[in-house]
């Protein structure tokens, strides 16, 4: 028992040994980091002109017309044109025979959307 209890010291003093001579090792090129002289962090620098105080005066720059985009079926798929119905913003490459009869003669006429956050949820009723 005697013989355990010697070698059980031997291995708490060797690892003590260790960890004073590793820690007076890493001392010295272990340093806090520090800011650097003349950096900013992007989300503290938001300047007086980017605060909105009132969000109805806040408005993009192309926000003058209520519907700005057209959901309409051409060759048998969906397209999302631009208010100006000749350039496309989105081919949805979702076939019009997956919607129900009714929504099909509204698609193929055309239907006004003012986000396309409502055409995803309009497409997304109708196929889930």
């Amino acid at each position: 028992m005697k013989k355990y209890m010697f070698c059980f010291l031997l291995f708490v003093a060797a690892s003590a040994i260790c960890l004073g001579v590793g820690f007076a090792i890493t001392k010295d090129s272990v340093r806090p980091e520090e800011a650097l002289p003349g950096a900013t962090i992007e989300t503290e620098t938001v300047t007086e002109a980017q605060i909105v105080i009132n969000q109805e005066e806040a408005k993009p720059a192309n926000a003058e017309s209520k519907d700005k985009y057209y959901l309409v079926s051409e060759d048998g798929y969906l397209l999302v044109l631009y208010q100006d119905k000749t350039t496309i913003c989105l081919y949805t490459h979702m076939p019009v025979m997956d919607f129900p009869e009714e929504e099909r003669g509204k698609l193929m006429d055309g239907i006004w959307f003012s986000s396309m956050v409502e055409i995803f949820n309009y497409l997304e009723s109708y196929t889930s």
